[in-house]
């Protein structure tokens, strides 16, 4: 497996440097004896209940890209503390990574209230995208109500099925006309494949309203 190396110490003490050097040592050879591979060493010095960390989200980001399958660290407390704690071990869950630590020599094994939360943060958020397509369903049916023929916008979408990134402004100004509102736009434009916010479709919106007004003032002066 590919293995990320996180060492961290809290204050920029010079002391602390030994704690790195010490960390980093100790974390390879626990690579070493369970014979992963080394992909990337990552050392900061940073409080660990601050959830901004350059260093565990540079980690995070490699996990999230599937670009490494286990974290080792000299033990927990080294991910962080108290709620940055829970938010990253529920982040590199989600990610699909291992934690090993030197306390263990081996994964991280957590405790049940820790498992508790967890499994809480996972429901909470199945909750979270089963409001987003219960939303996305009543935007595409107020839409459909209202004339508007999602079977046109097959147009949209590439011969192997991927759906394109681009924001289609001809169907954002037809579904205006038709009264929805920006955040209803939003909402069905998604369900057609559209990875757009309320605010990227009015901005496109804004942008076409004041080209089309440009485009009218032109006219009239050529005239």
């Amino acid at each position: 497996m590919r293995a990320i190396i996180y060492c961290r110490v809290s204050t920029e003490k010079e002391s602390q440097t030994t704690s790195l050097i010490r960390q980093r040592e100790e974390l390879e050879e626990l690579a070493k004896k369970h014979g992963f591979e080394i992909i990337k060493v990552i050392e900061e010095r940073h409080s660990g209940y601050d959830v901004e960390r350059d260093g565990i989200i540079e980690a995070l980001t490699l996990f999230q890209e599937g670009k490494g399958d286990v974290l080792l660290v000299q033990d927990d407390t080294r991910l962080g503390r108290g709620n940055s704690k829970v938010a990253l071990m529920h982040e590199l869950k989600k990610a699909g990574a291992k934690v090993y630590t030197l306390n263990e020599q081996g994964e991280l094994y957590l405790s049940e209230s820790d498992t508790m939360v967890l499994n809480i943060l996972a429901a909470v958020e199945e909750y979270q995208r089963q409001i987003v397509r219960f939303k996305i369903k009543r935007g595409m049916k107020r839409a459909v109500e209202n004339g508007y023929k999602p079977e046109l916008n097959l147009k949209n979408r590439t011969s192997g099925g991927r759906d394109k990134k681009e924001v289609p402004i001809e169907d954002i100004i037809r579904l205006r006309a038709k009264k929805l509102t920006f955040y209803d736009i939003a909402l069905t434009l998604r369900g057609l494949g559209y990875d757009v916010s309320k605010a990227t479709v009015h901005r496109r919106y804004q942008e076409h309203m004041k080209e089309q007004e440009e485009n009218e003032k032109m006219d009239i002066e050529i005239e």
